[in-house]
């Protein structure tokens, strides 16, 4: 019945969202749905098919059934799953999850409409994603590159900023070239949230580069459920027929998923894994799948998920399934937030599997992949000396394990933190990773080659030494190198 309307009035039942018909033939799950007062008077309502059962049909209404009653109601089937129009329309707009304007403008128009769940991309079609999206955010940009077409999410806990930092990175990525554009879907958020993200965000939404799908904690549970997927819509198009690179934020893909539970307990369907429905992967999977390149295409979709996981577990149903989906994550951790480090990034709980693809010669810097390999074994090594020195003492400790330890405070003061609105070139944050190695002796960058470290190691002083003369004979990194570079050049 595709293209058709099909129209029943009788409504045996209003229960909270749902409304039940009864003496319905011909209608299919998941089809969009217009609820119609009779006679007219009010504006017409909205729903979703959640439950077929021979001549009963469910309705989820999206505005909820207060105010309406059984005996005055039409209910239209449009024939099809909901569609929703796409193209730059959709640019500097500020809508609720279920694409309604919520900033005074004129609804969106397109020229062309698409369903909300999408196409499934063809494998074969795909191309590897291999250039980078800078995010800005030093610990990112050096360690978890971020690669356009990846999918790379963001696990949390509740009370850590991730939706500051999800904000940053929507308010500051970029690629080079032009064409960039940003979709921020909102999900579950409370008000003071989504008020937080329309004043982050307003310069880039005023740029005509940002597209605003906010739904707050209120809305209905099956607009939660669509607004990942209208994000990914607009998206799409953008991304392969206007030849834009764009990134999708999603935020709260938690309580996401919350709603599919509550839509799938509506539905009776058996519950699985903490009550979430069997087909939880897939879902989430479908919603990933969708971001990438397509060979023969100029645009591209990358999607960062903000994740918070319930009581820190990160073997919650919700982020193992979206860690076998995607490439790599980024963990904020509550130890290092308690340090007064923003963003609070567990660097060696972090992974982008993509990065080698999308940092080095020609792409970042050509000290790139080094330096981050340095850092993140040192940073190793430095908490193997921070273990230890709670069980012997600091006092203990070689002077190598002081500098290493030292090491350890310093890269999360000069790279890792850094402010709330703070941008940062690739160069400034390399730099800044050189400047924090340069406190380790030159027997600890093992990973550095002789000529990345003539070239970049800056020359320093060294910490002081308190307790007599290093027991190696080690200076600094930094003085060994420019001495040795030094004699190679007499």
């Amino acid at each position: 019945m595709t293209g058709a309307a099909l129209s029943y009035d009788d409504v045996r039942e209003l229960r909270g969202p749902l409304l039940v018909l009864g003496d319905a033939a011909g209608v299919g799950w998941d089809e969009f749905a217009t609820v119609e007062p009779t006679p007219p008077g009010e504006p017409p309502r909205h729903g979703l098919v959640l439950e077929v059962d021979r001549d009963l049909v469910t309705v989820q209404v999206l505005e909820g059934t207060d105010g309406l009653t059984p005996g005055g109601l039409q209910v239209r089937f449009a024939g099809r799953p909901l569609h929703v129009p796409v193209g730059d329309g959709w640019l500097g707009r500020v809508c609720n999850g279920r694409g309604e304007p919520l900033d005074g403008g004129p609804p969106v128009t397109g020229g062309t409409v698409m369903p909300v769940n999408g196409w499934p991309l063809n494998p074969v079609h795909r191309e590897p994603p291999h250039e980078p999206v800078l995010t800005g955010i030093s610990v990112i940009d050096a360690l978890t590159t971020l690669v356009r077409g990846q999918k790379l999410p963001i696990f949390s806990v509740p009370g850590l900023p991730h939706l500051t930092v999800a904000t940053q990175i929507a308010a500051q990525a970029s690629v080079e070239g032009t064409g960039f554009r940003v979709v921020f879907a909102a999900m579950g958020m409370p008000h003071a949230d989504i008020a937080t993200v329309r004043d982050r965000l307003e310069e880039r939404s005023a740029a005509g580069e940002l597209v605003l799908l906010l739904n707050s904690a209120d809305d209905p549970v099956i607009e939660r459920v669509l607004t990942p997927r209208i994000a990914l819509t607009v998206a799409e198009h953008l991304a392969y027929a206007d030849g834009h690179d764009v990134l999708v934020v999603m935020a709260d893909m938690t309580s996401y998923a919350e709603a599919v539970r509550e839509v799938s307990a509506a539905r009776h369907e058996i519950p699985a894994r903490r009550g979430y429905p069997g087909y939880l992967y897939s879902d989430l999977a479908g919603l990933y799948e969708r971001c990438g390149r397509v060979r023969g295409r100029p645009g591209s979709v990358t999607i960062v998920p903000v994740l918070t996981m319930p009581g820190g577990d990160i073997t919650h149903p919700v982020p193992d399934l979206t860690g076998y989906i995607t490439e790599g994550q980024v963990v904020l951790s509550p130890d290092v937030a308690a340090r007064g480090v923003y963003p609070p990034v567990d660097v060696l709980s972090s992974l982008s599997r993509l990065m080698r693809s999308g940092a080095g010669p020609g792409r970042t810097r050509e000290d790139h992949l080094d330096v981050a390999a340095q850092v993140m074994a040192s940073i190793a090594r430095a908490r193997r000396v921070a273990e230890l020195a709670e069980l012997i003492g600091t006092g203990a400790l070689s002077e190598t394990d002081r500098r290493c330890l030292r090491y350890g405070t310093v890269v999360e003061e000069r790279l890792f933190h850094q402010g709330t609105d703070e941008r940062r070139t690739m160069d400034d944050t390399l730099d800044r990773a050189w400047s924090a190695l340069a406190e380790l002796p030159l027997q600890e960058l093992a990973m550095l080659p002789p000529a990345l470290l003539a070239h970049h190691l800056p020359a320093t002083d060294g910490p002081p030494t308190p307790d007599g003369p290093d027991d190696t004979g080690a200076d600094t990194a930094a003085d060994t190198a420019t001495d040795a570079d030094a004699r190679s050049r007499a």
